[in-house]
């Protein structure tokens, strides 16, 4: 399976992924997080983007012919590398993968404190570490910010998914 993803604007990942698909491209999508929301003093659980900006897109078949991507209002640049045809590596891919695997949908994830390093526990994000940034104590979720495709991401999850990471372990 070759593995791509696009940076985007944020307010139009859905509609470039359906436009990727309608262009040939086997599976796009912009993966999903099951987020807690305090509405009329009730937590709601709702579906937000997992990673704003990024969609990410799956190919039997290589994609040689760039235009594919030309002429798409909201694509703001491919992620990767050219030498590589801008195929997802490493552990960039073994994450794209999994969220495949998931159809792009993440449940809710578990928490700890402000400042602390914390490992993500659904399987999608095995291995990866972020560090709290806030809680909403309110919606029971929190900010991990963590490194993807180079740069720093964050992302809101809810309170019962995520551990402290074990001492010396390093982010990966």
């Amino acid at each position: 399976m070759n593995v791509y993803c696009l940076f985007c604007r944020t307010q139009r990942c859905s509609r470039i992924a359906q436009l990727m698909e309608i262009r040939g491209v086997d599976k796009a999508f912009s993966p999903k997080i099951l987020s807690r929301q305090r509405k009329e003093g009730k937590n709601l659980d709702r579906e937000r983007d997992l990673l704003p900006g990024y969609v990410f897109l799956f190919n039997e078949e290589r994609i040689i012919d760039y235009e594919i991507f030309s002429g798409i209002d909201g694509v703001i640049r491919r992620v990767g590398r050219t030498e590589t045809g801008y195929e997802l590596e490493g552990a960039d891919r073994e994450f794209a993968l999994g969220l495949l695997e998931k159809e792009g949908r993440v449940g809710a994830l578990n928490m700890v404190k402000i400042g602390e390093t914390v490992r993500l526990e659904d399987t999608l994000f095995d291995g990866s570490e972020g560090v709290i940034t806030k809680i909403d104590y309110r919606k029971e979720r929190a900010r991990v910010d963590f490194r993807f495709d180079g740069n720093a991401c964050h992302t809101w999850v809810a309170i019962d998914g995520i551990r402290k990471a074990d001492p010396g372990s390093g982010e990966k």
